[in-house]
């Protein structure tokens, strides 16, 4: 089941200090940019995950999660439902699974249970600075 609870999703927050986000933009109007940004401003270590671009918010950025060298604590999806069980599968071939993966408000994906089964955290379908700012910055 994913996570829904407070107090779970409380946990996750404060124990993710390294999130890579697949899917980030590089315009402050999209919402795979500010979330980042309100993260980072918070503290958090972002690992940006695009093909397309090569530097966001002062980070170099990676094509994909493999090319990252280091495991981060969470993987903040900005992408289509469609390409979620893609992602699955790259989340799993990792050396060390990441404390959790948060697909963004309007992104859910059954493949999304392949990871809670590998003892992963998933939250989906909801928006990680808006439950970040309600239980941590209340």
């Amino acid at each position: 089941m994913p996570l829904e609870s407070d107090d779970a999703l409380r946990s996750l927050l404060v124990a993710s200090r390294v999130i890579a986000v697949l899917g980030i933009k590089a315009g402050p109007g999209d919402d795979a940019y500010r979330v980042p940004a309100y993260m980072q401003a918070r503290g958090r270590r972002i690992l940006p995950v695009n093909p397309r671009l090569e530097r966001v918010l002062g980070e170099p950025c990676v094509p994909a999660l493999v090319d990252l060298g280091e495991i981060p604590d969470l993987v903040d999806v900005f992408r289509a439902a469609a390409h979620v069980p893609g992602h699955v599968d790259e989340i799993l071939a990792l050396p060390r699974p990441p404390r959790g993966v948060w697909l963004q408000l309007g992104i859910r994906h059954d493949a999304a249970a392949r990871l809670e089964a590998a003892g992963i955290a998933v939250v989906q379908d909801r928006r990680l600075m808006l439950e970040h700012g309600r239980l941590l910055h209340a």
